[in-house]
C-alpha cells in the first residue's frame, strides 16, 4: 500500500501537467501584492494631488480670462394697464453687453516650481497687457432711443477665474482717462469673480472708444483666454518648455525649445458661436466658456503615471519569468521548489514597489534603472544558486532585464504602446515554440522534471 502511494505521489510530483498548472497558481497568487502595489501607487498619486492643490490654493489655480466687456444699461418702457384700467408706463433697466472691435493680448508666463514636502508643484506669474477698441453701439437695432441709454453708468468687466491671485493694481485706460478698476465683476455676469470699471461721467462716444490695461496674476496648470474680439490676436511667450496648447483653437504660430515656448493666435469673429452683442435676457455664460483657448504647463514625465502603467505587466513579466524557469528545469532536468518560484515572483513584485518610491526622490528614469539594476542582480544571483549554473542563471537574469529593458520602452512610447507589445509578445512566443520544437512532452511528462 506504502509503495503504491509513494508511486502515486511521484507521478504527481513528475507530471508537467500538474506543475503548470501550480505555477499558474503561484503567478495568481502574485497578483495580489502586485494589485496592492497598484492601490499604493493610486494612493501616493492622491497624496500628490493634495500637495498641489494645497500650493496652488494659496498660490492661484488656473486661470481663465474672459473679457473685457462693455456693459451698457438702458431703460427700457412700456404701456400696462393698472387695476382701474388707466394706462401706466413702467420702466425697467436692462443692459447690453457689447464685444471689442478689436482685442489684442500680449503676455508673458514666468514660471517657477514650489515645493510641499517631496513633492514639486510648477506655478507661474502672468503678466498681460491687454489692449483693442470698442465700436460705438448702434442700439437702435434693439429699439432702444439714444436718449434711453444710460452710459454714465457703463462699465467694463473683466472675468479671472481666480481673482485672489490678482498681485498688483490694474487701472484702465479709457479713451484718454484713467480708471481704477473695482473687485468684483459688477454687471458682468458671465463669471462669478473678475473686476470691474464703472465708467461714470462719460457720455455717448463719438465713434468708439480705445482701451489698454496689465494684469498680473499668479496662476497654475494652465492659461485660457477667450476670443471676445470681432479680431482676437494674442501673443504669449513662456520659460515653461513643455506647453500642452488646448481649446478650441490651436496657435497659428509656436515655437517650443528646450528653454521655453512663443505661441500666437490670430482668431476671427466668425470662428466664434456667439454675436457681437446681446442683452441680459439672453444666456450667454456656457456658449462664451465653452469658447476658451490656450495651454497647460504639463510635466512630461508623470511618475505616478509611468509606475500605475507599468504595474499594469506585472503578472505578464511573472508569468514570462516563471515559464523561462520551468523550460529549464524540462530541458536541464532540474527540479526548482514552488518556493523558490515564489520568491522568484515576490522580487519581481518588489521592483514596481522600488520604482515607485525611488522615483518620488529621483525621478522616473534614474529611479527605473536602479530598481531594475536591484531586482535582476537579486534574482540572478539566487538563480545561479536555484539552478546550479552560472549559464542558467545568465539566461534567467538576461531574460528579466530584457523585460524591464522592453517595459521601459513601452512606457516611453505611449503612442506605440500597442504596437511594441504586440510585436514583443509575438517575437517571446516564437523564441518559445523554437527553443520546445524538439522536446517530446509526452516522454517529459512520463520521465518527470
Amino acid at each position: 500500500m506504502q509503495n503504491e502511494l509513494h508511486g502515486v505521489m511521484t507521478a504527481i510530483r513528475g507530471s508537467q501537467m500538474l506543475r503548470l498548472l501550480l505555477i499558474g497558481f503561484l503567478v495568481l497568487l502574485l497578483l495580489i501584492p502586485a494589485a496592492m502595489i497598484g492601490s499604493l501607487v493610486s494612493e501616493r498619486s492622491a497624496t500628490r494631488q493634495g500637495a498641489v492643490e494645497e500650493v496652488t490654493a494659496k498660490w492661484g489655480k488656473l486661470q481663465i480670462v474672459t473679457g473685457p466687456a462693455l456693459i451698457v444699461p438702458y431703460v427700457q418702457r412700456r404701456v400696462e394697464l393698472d387695476k382701474k384700467g388707466e394706462k401706466v408706463v413702467r420702466e425697467q433697466i436692462h443692459r447690453m453687453t457689447v464685444l471689442p472691435e478689436s482685442l489684442s493680448i500680449l503676455g508673458e508666463i514666468d514660471t517657477e516650481v514650489r515645493h510641499r514636502g517631496i513633492f514639486s508643484v510648477p506655478v507661474y506669474h502672468l503678466k498681460l497687457e491687454v489692449s483693442g477698441r470698442f465700436a460705438k453701439p448702434d442700439l437702435a437695432e434693439w429699439n432702444v432711443p439714444a436718449a434711453d441709454i444710460r452710459w454714465d453708468r457703463a462699465e467694463i468687466g473683466v472675468g479671472i477665474s481666480d481673482a485672489r491671485a490678482i498681485q498688483e493694481r490694474t487701472d484702465l485706460i479709457w479713451n484718454g482717462r484713467t480708471i481704477p478698476f473695482l473687485p468684483g465683476t459688477g454687471a458682468f455676469s458671465l463669471t462669478d469673480t473678475g473686476i470691474h470699471a464703472p465708467l461714470t461721467g462719460g457720455g455717448p462716444p463719438a465713434s468708439g472708444f480705445e482701451f489698454k490695461f496689465p494684469l498680473v496674476l499668479n496662476g497654475s496648470v494652465g492659461v485660457y483666454l477667450v476670443p471676445f474680439g470681432r479680431e482676437t490676436s494674442v501673443s504669449l511667450r513662456s520659460n515653461w518648455p513643455h506647453p500642452s496648447f488646448q481649446g478650441n483653437w490651436l496657435p497659428a504660430k509656436r515655437a517650443v525649445t528646450d528653454h521655453g515656448f512663443e505661441a500666437s493666435w490670430s482668431i476671427p469673429f466668425l470662428g466664434r458661436n456667439y454675436p457681437q452683442a446681446w442683452n441680459d435676457g439672453t444666456s450667454m455664460s456656457e456658449t462664451v466658456a465653452a469658447s476658451k483657448f490656450g495651454l497647460d504647463l504639463i510635466t512630461p514625465v508623470d511618475e505616478y503615471r509611468m509606475a500605475e502603467r507599468s504595474t499594469k505587466y506585472a503578472g505578464l513579466f511573472i508569468l514570462l519569468t516563471f515559464a523561462t524557469i520551468w523550460l529549464i528545469e524540462v530541458l536541464a532536468r532540474l527540479r526548482v521548489h514552488p518556493i523558490q518560484y515564489l520568491l522568484v515572483g515576490a522580487a519581481m513584485c518588489l521592483f514596481f514597489l522600488l520604482e515607485l518610491a525611488l522615483s518620488e526622490h529621483l525621478g522616473f528614469a534614474p529611479a527605473y534603472a536602479v530598481a531594475s539594476v536591484a531586482v535582476v542582480g537579486l534574482i540572478a544571483s539566487y538563480s545561479l544558486a536555484a539552478l546550479h549554473s552560472p549559464r542558467r542563471a545568465g539566461v534567467v537574469g538576461g531574460l528579466v532585464a530584457a523585460l524591464y529593458a522592453y517595459l521601459y520602452v513601452l512606457l516611453k512610447n505611449e503612442d506605440y504602446a500597442l504596437l511594441i507589445g504586440s510585436v514583443g509578445l509575438f517575437l517571446m512566443l516564437a523564441a518559445v515554440m523554437y527553443l520546445t520544437r524538439r522536446i517530446d512532452w509526452h516522454a517529459a511528462g512520463r520521465s518527470g522534471a
